[in-house]
């Protein structure tokens, strides 16, 4: 997946060139190094952190969660988590809000080019035997969501990327903490379709609610009209 990557940054240089005679294409994308980008990404990051743990916070009041000790290496876990969710925050969101967003927008409203460039992240997300992607289904609207939040995001910050990455990372990195950290013990006391099939948040009722409270925020900053 890592060469594969490299190879689409490879052709984007060569699409760009060619195609718009933009050399300097992450531009347009939104991956701007500013301070202003800087301070965006830092406030994305703290958004996703903060609204994953709130979940779980939430959660562990009703009865839901119990939270455990962190063990010896939870610190190690943390740094190994903020890597992970830098490296799948600057991927998908270049991606996704940077190239195929932009594309959209060259033929479609910013609307149309919102939805479809949702749908697809949901889509793409399913790339998988059919039996797990009936099993895991219930994700899809959750993945649907965030797609329109991380668009909505990035056009109520003059189409810069820092604050999708930041977001998107946030949300990646607080759930590592708490998986792979094993902070979390679930209580059975309510089915998995509230908490989250297979212990995801995103593919139960209370992720899709805290979402839904994040989309609404994210959508009064930048609409898509």
């Amino acid at each position: 997946m890592g060469l594969l990557y490299l190879e689409f940054i490879g052709l984007l240089f060569i699409w760009n060139r060619k195609v718009y005679h933009n050399v300097y294409w992450w531009r347009q994308y939104g991956l701007v190094f500013t301070q202003k980008n800087g301070f965006e990404f830092i406030k994305g990051l703290s958004i996703g952190l903060g609204f994953t743990f709130s979940l779980f916070i939430v959660e562990s009041i009703l009865g839901w969660v119990n939270f455990l000790s962190p063990s010896s290496t939870i610190i190690k876990v943390i740094f190994e988590g903020l890597l992970s969710a830098l490296g799948i925050g600057i991927a998908e969101e270049l991606l996704f809000r940077g190239w195929l967003l932009e594309e959209l927008k060259r033929n479609y409203s910013l609307a149309k080019a919102g939805w479809i460039n949702a749908l697809l992240f949901a889509l793409l997300h399913f790339i998988k035997p059919l039996a797990e992607v009936i099993r895991t289904f219930p994700q899809f609207p959750a993945l649907l969501l965030l797609g329109l939040i991380l668009v909505w995001a990035k056009q109520g910050h003059t189409n810069r990327l820092g604050i999708c990455i930041g977001l998107h990372g946030g949300l990646v990195w607080g759930y590592y903490i708490l998986n792979v950290g094993q902070l979390l013990e679930y209580t059975d006391k309510v089915s998995p379709w509230i908490t989250g099939i297979d212990n995801n948040p995103i593919a139960g009722a209370m992720g899709l609610v805290f979402l839904g409270i994040l989309g609404l925020w994210m959508r009064s900053q930048g609409k898509l009209n």
